[in-house]
């Protein structure tokens, strides 16, 4: 029993006070690393703000650096455990191999946020409708970029879903252009719904008179003339002018007689005669559709 004889030899006492100093000294470095992480990068963020940097760029370098930070402050760690640091880096190369293939969707996030910080598409503040999602942008993180909609929820979209996605930035012009498809019956006269729906758009102080509003003739469709009804307004009068145009052109249609058809269907019969030239009539066609009796037992 050799091992036995090994475990005897130890002294034990001697261990736990060793093993008990470098626990302790770990954790000493452990919390005063974690606040000097912490210190050095507010002075980081606080540095980059004075240096006039974009606040999006600001978020995503602090975060970059205290990873990085945490990172080195690990290591330290196991050098007080007497970890080679050529088996630790190693370790760690092994570790990062695995992890970036077990998380390759997250390392195509970090990617992403790289450059959506380096090619500023939108920041922080600007309101953008990315996958058919619309809101204000309230975070650009390594993982993920946060938006604020309209009606107050938070949207989360993965970097990647980000920069693979057409991303529409409603920011930077002051003004958006109003569009309205609204189709009205063929026997309406375009020329007077043409002149009402100017009445209305021109009426509204919110509508802009540069560029000036029009109306245009986009399509013959099967059912009706669909007109485009299009003005300029400010961004932040967009879709409460938008609504009541639509209710007011309406009103206005209507009381100028120019229907708004909905879609329609006209169904022809035919009556088809026997080849002999009879006549057939169309009771007996009734009569044959209808379920015999039942028999009388």
């Amino acid at each position: 029993m050799q091992w036995l004889e090994t475990l005897e030899g130890i002294d034990w006492r001697a261990f736990a006070v060793g093993w008990g100093l470098k626990i302790l000294a770990a954790l000493v470095i452990l919390g005063i690393g974690l606040r000097l992480a912490q210190w050095v990068t507010n002075i980081a963020e606080r540095a980059l703000r004075r240096a006039h940097v974009e606040a999006t760029a600001v978020q995503f370098l602090r975060k970059v650096a205290y990873v990085a930070l945490l990172v080195l402050l690990a290591l330290t760690v196991l050098s007080v455990f007497e970890v080679p640091m050529t088996s630790a880096f190693a370790v760690l190369g092994a570790a990062g191999l695995a992890i970036g293939l077990a998380l390759k969707d997250s390392l195509s996030n970090i990617a992403s946020g790289v450059m959506l910080v380096t090619l500023k598409p939108f920041r922080v503040g600007d309101i953008v409708t990315i996958n058919n999602e619309t809101g204000k942008v309230e975070e650009i993180s390594i993982f993920q970029t946060r938006l604020r909609g309209a009606d107050n929820q938070t949207i989360v979209l993965p970097n990647s879903l980000v920069t693979n996605d057409s991303i529409i930035n409603l920011t930077p012009d002051t003004m958006r252009r109003i569009e309205l498809i609204i189709g009205i019956a063929y026997t309406a006269d375009i020329d007077v719904a043409r002149e009402r729906a100017l009445d209305v758009m021109r009426a509204d102080r919110r509508v802009l008179p540069d560029p000036a509003p029009d109306v245009l003739v986009y399509m013959l469709a099967d059912n009706s003339v669909n007109l485009g009804i299009r003005c300029h307004t400010l961004n932040a009068d967009f879709f409460i002018t938008k609504c009541e145009l639509t209710e007011r052109i309406k009103k206005t249609f209507d009381a100028a007689g120019i229907g708004i058809p909905f879609p329609q269907r006209d169904v022809h019969v035919y009556h088809h005669s026997p080849r002999d030239g009879s006549v057939i009539d169309p009771r007996q066609i009734a009569a044959a559709g209808k379920p015999s009796p039942p028999a009388e037992v």
